[in-house]
C-alpha cells in the first residue's frame, strides 16, 4: 500500500470550509482552506474579513490508510472524484495556490466555460452523484445529456450543482 501522502481535494457541505478545516486539524489531519482577504462594505463599516477561495472545497494530504477516516468527518460530503478515483492535487499546484494568496487580495474565482461535449458530475438534486454530458452552456445552467436507465434524459442543471470531470479542449477552437 502506499504510504506516501498526497494532497487530495475535498467537497465539503456549504459554507462549512472553515469548520472541516479546524476538525481536520483537531484530528492531526494536515488541511489547507485558501483564504481569500476580502473587503467587505456595511452601512456602517468596511471590514476586511477571510473568506474560503474556493466554495465548498478544502484541501488533506493522506496517505491511503487516512482516507476512510476524512469521510467520517462532520461537514464532510466526499472526496472529489477524477476519472472514478479521489483526485490527487500535486503539491505544486497547493504551493501556487499558497503563493498567489501571499501576493494578491480579493482575488475572484472564474469558474472554466462548460464547452459541449465536456463530461460533468451532478453534486445536487434527483441526480447526484451521476455523470453528464454537457450539450449546451447557459449564463447559470447547463443543458446536459445524463444516460440512465437505458436511455437519454435531457435536463438543466444549475452550474453550481455539477463539477467538471474532463473536457474536450480541441472543440473550442
Amino acid at each position: 500500500m502506499d504510504r506516501q501522502k498526497k494532497w487530495f481535494a475535498i467537497y465539503t457541505k456549504a459554507k462549512w470550509e472553515k469548520k472541516v478545516h479546524a476538525l481536520f486539524l483537531q484530528q492531526g489531519i494536515e488541511s489547507y482552506c485558501p483564504l481569500n482577504k476580502v473587503r467587505k462594505k456595511w452601512s456602517d463599516r468596511v471590514k476586511i474579513i477571510d473568506e474560503p477561495l474556493f466554495k465548498s472545497y478544502v484541501f488533506v494530504r493522506l496517505n491511503e490508510e487516512e482516507q476512510s477516516t476524512v469521510r467520517y468527518i462532520n461537514g464532510v460530503v466526499n472526496f472529489v472524484y477524477w476519472l472514478g478515483k479521489p483526485a490527487v492535487i500535486r503539491n505544486a499546484e497547493i504551493q501556487r495556490i499558497k503563493h498567489f494568496l501571499d501576493e494578491h487580495v480579493n482575488v475572484e474565482v472564474i469558474p472554466m466555460d462548460m464547452v459541449p461535449g465536456a463530461k460533468v458530475v451532478i453534486r445536487g438534486g434527483v441526480f447526484m452523484d451521476k455523470e453528464a454530458r454537457v450539450i449546451k452552456d447557459r449564463k447559470n445552467y447547463v443543458e446536459v445529456e445524463i444516460e440512465s436507465l437505458g436511455c437519454k434524459l435531457m435536463a438543466l442543471i444549475e452550474k453550481k450543482k455539477i463539477d467538471l470531470i474532463s473536457s474536450n479542449y480541441s472543440q473550442r477552437n
